[in-house]
């Protein structure tokens, strides 16, 4: 990229001290744009641990189900304690 850029702007302008600045200032921009999407992986990566590790602590899959009906009105006896379990983890 770096060369057709350099390419083009000496074809256009016929000036070495163009090709220079507008290099400089790609190779630049191609930097920001590669250490904002490594920035942006770690990110998501971080998410995607994240909701891994709060499902593992729940107990449940990560894209499971919802619980059934059944299961709904059983476990509601317990609905203070993980509330006070999820109360827990919020920073």
């Amino acid at each position: 990229m770096l060369c057709s850029t350099a390419l083009t702007v000496y074809f256009a302008s016929h000036s070495i001290r163009a090709v220079v600045v507008t290099t400089l200032a790609s190779w630049l921009l191609l930097q920001v744009a590669y250490f904002a999407s490594v920035l942006f992986l770690i990110w998501r990566s971080d998410w995607a641990s994240r909701d891994g590790r709060m499902a593992e602590h729940f107990g449940k899959e990560v894209g499971s189900q919802p619980p059934d009906h059944e299961e709904v009105t059983n476990g509601s006896a317990d609905l203070p304690h993980r509330m006070l379990a999820i109360s827990l983890l919020l920073p």
